[in-house]
């Protein structure tokens, strides 16, 4: 193969209310839009865009798949590289972020808390635990 599959370049998640995925996605990670429809907003995360594309629209991107509606269940979780988890978590309850759990040491040596957007996809922030810590 003369392409590599290791650039990820776009993640596409099923939402609900363009509007309000927008509110939350701006208010949570103080990202711009750099893309919007009445179907979908884009945000960029450095390399790579987090799509949030309205599960109405969802079906004609992925057929003959099938879009699994919101009460299936977490089937993922997004994972952002932090430098201080406690900081970034002190940080979202100002932006009005209830935690899902968290912050707290991980066996495999990170520091994580999770929390859900609007549609339920959940996102986690991770720091390496300092190796003085990590005991």
């Amino acid at each position: 193969m003369s392409e590599s599959l290791k650039s990820l370049g776009a993640i596409t998640m099923f939402i609900e209310a363009t509007q309000r995925s927008k509110s939350f996605y701006k208010k949570v990670f103080d990202a711009p839009a750099v893309y919007e429809d009445e179907n979908a907003v884009a945000f960029e995360f450095e390399n790579t865009v987090v799509n949030l594309l309205r599960t109405s629209a969802a079906h004609e991107l992925i057929a003959p798949a099938a879009v699994a509606g919101g009460e299936a269940g977490s089937r993922f979780q997004l994972t952002i590289w932090v430098e201080d988890a406690d900081a970034v978590c002190a940080d979202l309850a100002r932006r009005g972020v209830e935690l899902l759990n968290g912050p707290m040491n991980r066996e495999w040596g990170l520091r994580t808390a999770s929390f859900t957007d609007p549609d339920g996809h959940i996102w986690e922030v991770a720091a390496k635990i300092p190796d003085d810590q990590s005991s």
